[in-house]
């Protein structure tokens, strides 16, 4: 999420769907999911192809997989039976007995209580609710009865454990919540099923209107979190995120949310997740112990329409550059939607308390002149380092972006490349700088960040390759690029011609080339020792291998390139080929100079560009020759790896020859490879 990157990307087959959710297990850094109900696959994060996965088909229909940091995953099925997935590996088929006669599982949650994990889930069945506590290692199981709410249905639930009591929080349709205490029994089976009693936790009244929650989670033991529309008299019902002090009964904050979400809220070591509109947004907060004189503070703050004096709910606004590097006094939650969570902790130093925040300083600098603005941000970069010096640069950036925004005929070009060539920076760092030099067409600066973000999206990692084939080498030619990753083996004469060099050809030569496949090469696309010549200029070459050093995720770059139009699909092919022949040229297959592609980039983005053109290519007349000449020079290089493998045997028996020989003993020998 801080890098806004694709870690990984996995499908079922066609027909097949997942059924509960994916979960992690701590303890082996397996993933595991089930499709199609009774179909269990466990992969790890290096695994490709889901199809090739551990399958284990089992004999009941799963509900969900808990996973606990030290419990271990525990399988719940449908049927209200648990297993740990160690003891269900051991015996996929063994018999599920079934807990539940006519019951539906409305909702399941996993905790650890000491060493054991406990499962709790409640069930409903004609209108009655129950609730099982359950500790799958030592069979125990223990079933409970809801007590009736009058005109009332539980909507939601959410639970925890503290001092070997279940605390059951349920949210009704009655807007309110109530409590619902359970003791853990000793290990025994309950003859008789024991009627629990609740009791009111909060009314989600807002003076006057009423919050019709979704969906709770629990912050701490004074404070919960519920997500639901607002409605007021005479207005549209909105979607908010509410926090609640259950301590003094005060709603502490809220946050609307316009483009409405999904109904579910999760939360994980401190921070919440929810899907807003399209995306998801990620909210850290942090709770401090519940003080009267603070929840009474809060609640004058909700009877206003502004309550977010509780929180920081801004995103990357200017405000935000104030609150990021100050001292959170109270709960703090920083929302950064658009999956742009970054670590930005105020450690301010006490010799600097009576100085300017940085947010404050970039405030102020805001409508600053262009001479004034730089002069402040080169001294505010050349302070003695903190631990916040990444998250001030990145913030430095984006002052310098927005100007640019704001005055099109701004832009320091120097200042910029500067600061990224000698500061270790990141994309989600300052998001808008890529952008903003692709629109002043500054490809230098693109080549550097190229070069060095390891976290570019794929939509801009195409959109620098699409400007860099689109720009004509003249106008490139005047333009400063670095050339180190060219210059050793595209050698270049005054009039601009590529200058033939002797090269070392990797075990065959381009006439043993022809032979095989009988037909000879063309001209554009001969072995540098007969005079080949790179189709683009030393310029271009520089900024599409800074493309090819990007790292990227196949699955969510290839929509973009299918977009690349196709005489620019053909000459990046065309450049490919050119390195490609080049590595193979090489014994060690390792292009000479700095930051040069790898045999393994130049290849995995000849097979990504044919995946997205091959049908266009393969109806242009222009690219039939290249791609028979692509084809043609694989298969030479397919056969010449075979031959070798066929003297594979050969060559170690001959170094182990080497090792039995003494050395000091001179000789001759002939050795004969049939």
């Amino acid at each position: 999420i801080s890098d806004q990157k694709p870690l990984g990307c996995w499908s079922v087959k066609h027909g097949q769907i997942l059924t509960c959710p994916v979960v992690c297990n701590f303890e082996t850094h397996e993933f595991i999911a089930v499709h199609d109900d009774k179909v269990l696959r466990i992969w790890k994060n290096e695994d490709i192809n889901l199809d090739k996965a551990f399958k284990a088909t089992l004999s009941a229909d799963v509900y969900r997989v808990h996973s606990l940091p030290h419990g271990g995953p525990v399988v719940l099925f449908r049927a209200g039976a648990a297993r740990t997935l160690d003891v269900l590996l051991e015996a996929p088929q063994q018999e599920i007995e079934d807990i539940i006669s006519g019951e539906v599982i409305r909702w399941s949650g996993a905790f650890m209580e000491g060493q054991q994990p406990v499962l709790i889930f409640t069930t409903e069945k004609d209108g009655d609710f129950f609730v099982y506590v359950q500790k799958p290692k030592l069979s125990s199981l223990h079933k409970y009865k809801l007590e009736q709410q009058e005109s009332a249905q539980p909507l939601c639930f959410t639970a925890h454990i503290t001092n070997h009591t279940v605390t059951l929080l349920c949210l009704y349709s009655n807007d309110c919540v109530y409590q619902v205490l359970i003791p853990l029994q000793p290990d025994t089976e309950e003859e008789e099923e024991e009627i629990l009693s609740k009791s009111l936790l909060l009314n989600l009244s807002v003076s006057g209107p009423v919050l019709k929650g979704t969906s709770l989670v629990v912050l701490d033991k004074d404070h919960i979190a519920v997500l639901g529309s607002l409605a007021a008299p005479g207005k549209e019902p909105t979607e908010c995120l509410t926090i609640w002090n259950t301590k003094f009964q005060t709603l502490q904050t809220s946050k609307e949310l316009p483009l409405g979400t999904s109904g579910q809220l999760w939360c994980y070591e401190e921070k919440f997740f929810l899907i807003h509109g399209k995306v998801l947004t990620v909210i850290m907060y942090k709770c401090e112990t519940s003080s009267l004189a603070a929840a009474v503070g809060k609640l004058k703050d909700s009877q206003t329409p502004d309550v977010s004096s509780f929180m920081n709910w801004n995103t990357l606004e200017d405000e935000e550059l104030v609150v990021s590097f100050q001292s959170q006094e109270s709960v703090a939650l920083k929302a950064e939607s658009r999956m742009n969570l970054r670590s930005r902790r105020s450690t301010v130093a006490e010799k600097q308390a009576e100085t300017l925040s940085v947010g404050q300083l970039l405030l102020n600098l805001k409508d600053a002149s262009n001479y004034v603005l730089e002069t402040e941000l080169r001294q505010l970069m050349a302070q003695a380092p903190t631990p916040d010096l990444q998250a001030t640069i990145g913030c430095v950036v984006t002052a310098l972006t927005d100007r640019c925004k704001r005055n099109p005929k701004y832009y320091p070009q120097d200042f910029l490349q500067q600061i990224v060539e000698t500061r270790d920076l990141s994309y989600s760092l300052c998001p808008d700088l890529m952008a903003v030099a692709l629109e002043k067409k500054d490809m230098h600066l693109l080549q550097i960040c190229l070069e060095r973000f390891p976290d570019i999206p794929e939509e801009i990692t195409y959109a620098c390759l699409k400007a860099f084939l689109s720009m004509s080498e003249a106008h490139l030619e005047s333009i400063d690029v670095n050339l180190d990753s060219v210059v050793c083996y595209i050698d270049v004469e005054f009039d601009n011609k590529e200058v033939k060099t002797e090269i070392v050809e990797n075990g065959f030569s381009a006439d043993m080339d022809q032979d095989m496949c009988d037909t000879r090469m063309p001209k554009e696309s001969q072995l540098s020792s007969h005079g080949e010549s790179c189709p683009v200029g030393p310029q271009k070459a520089a900024l599409l291998n800074a493309v090819l050093h990007s790292p990227y995720t196949e699955t969510f770059l290839l929509p973009h390139l299918k977009n690349l139009p196709a005489r620019q699909a053909i000459l990046f092919l065309r450049y490919l080929y050119y390195l490609y022949v080049k590595c193979s040229e090489k014994v060690n297959t390792t292009l000479p100079g700095i930051r040069c592609p790898t045999i393994n980039q130049i290849m995995d983005w000849m097979c990504l560009l044919l995946d997205a053109h091959f049908t266009v290519m393969v109806m242009l007349p222009e690219a039939k020759e290249l791609l028979s000449n692509l084809h043609k020079f694989v298969r030479a290089q397919v056969r010449f790896y075979s031959e070798l493998n066929k003297i594979e045997g050969s060559l170690r028996e001959l170094q182990r020859l080497n090792h039995l020989r003494e050395s000091q003993t001179y000789s001759i020998e002939v050795l004969e490879i049939i």
